[in-house]
């Protein structure tokens, strides 16, 4: 298994500071989540129906044809490999790692690009985190669209891991998932809040979200993880009012690292990433304190994601200011 943010009980383990003591800023996960409201009853006790509006509510909020609703999007991005002959997948590196382990898994060849030469020759798949975990790397759509022209030209992929996107989806690729080998995947963990209800949805050609329906088998979303997808993709309200909100946290944040002369390298409205040797320093500090960010090896590197509340704020505001001593 892959190391991944948010595992708090094994760092309440490892630092001896209890579950609920911690402040989690190790997931890029919005701390204000959707406000979840009473689950029916009768949820529980039935199967899950394709035709229970889920669908009709993802078309109008991804702006997408065909749309599969799938258990999160890491059930769908292990199963894709399985859909196309082993080759070479080209991605940019570091990146969200499961997706070079899933290709590589089913036995494909995983090639690291360079922005600066682009050898979309010697590749059969193009795999974008769009923008980037954990560099916040963005792509300008046009260029994204044109890289999937080249590479669908001979039956090739361009696969979009959009996560992160819903704060900007005018940038997304969804709209444009009716072209032959243009695959994009979408959650609601990050930008909703809701990582826990194992939510996601890819968006392609009929053909292919059939075949990839047909690996995953049936009733993939549980009936309440179903009902609450469906109040949130249509609460337009929250969406606005979160995207602003995120807007103002996210710059709050980056100024609260300057002030600690912690330079940002790249962020998304949900994280910020930080280059620095002193990293792993860093991020043992702020675990002292109970804060939890994410640690990376290559290259040596943090991530820190939004503290929610105001006492949240005040909390990091001090383990920063701590460590700055």
């Amino acid at each position: 298994m892959l190391e991944h943010g948010g595992r708090l009980r094994l760092a309440a383990s490892e630092w001896g500071i209890a579950v609920e003591s911690w402040l989690d800023l190790s997931t890029g996960i919005n701390p204000d989540s959707w406000p979840v409201p009473p689950i029916p009853p009768h949820l529980w006790q039935r199967l899950p129906e394709d035709d229970d509006g889920l669908l009709v509510a993802a078309q109008h909020y991804y702006q997408a044809p065909h749309i599969l609703p799938v258990a999160g999007s890491q059930a769908a991005l292990q199963a894709l490999p399985a859909l196309r002959a082993p080759g070479r997948v080209g991605m940019f590196f570091p990146s969200y790692a499961e997706h070079a382990h899933a290709w590589e898994k089913a036995g494909h060849t995983v090639v690291p690009l360079t922005a600066d030469a682009m050898q979309l020759d010697d590749i059969d798949v193009l795999l974008l985190i769009h923008p980037n975990n954990p560099t916040g790397t963005r792509y300008d759509s046009a260029q994204l669209l044109d890289w999937h022209s080249q590479l669908a030209a001979r039956g090739g992929w361009l696969v979009a891991d959009e996560a992160y996107i819903d704060v900007d989806p005018m940038h997304s690729l969804t709209p444009y998932t009716n072209r032959s080998g243009l695959i994009v995947m979408r959650s609601l963990g990050k930008f909703f809040g809701l990582a826990g209800a194992r939510v996601g949805f890819v968006m392609a050609q009929a053909e292919l979200l059939q075949r990839l329906q047909a690996e995953l088998g049936p009733w993939t979303i549980a009936h309440p993880a179903r009902w609450l997808a469906i109040q949130a993709l249509q609460d337009s309200a929250w969406q606005a009012y979160s995207r602003a909100q995120l807007g103002q946290s996210t710059e709050r944040l980056a100024g609260l690292l300057q002030q600690h002369k912690l330079a940002v390298h790249g962020r998304t409205a949900l994280f910020h990433w930080l280059i620095t040797p002193h990293a792993a320093r860093l991020y043992q500090h702020l675990a002292q304190c109970g804060i939890l960010t994410r640690l990376f090896t290559e290259p040596v590197s943090l991530r820190i994601g939004l503290p929610g509340t105001e006492a949240d704020w005040q909390r990091l505001e001090q383990g920063l200011s701590t460590w700055q001593r």
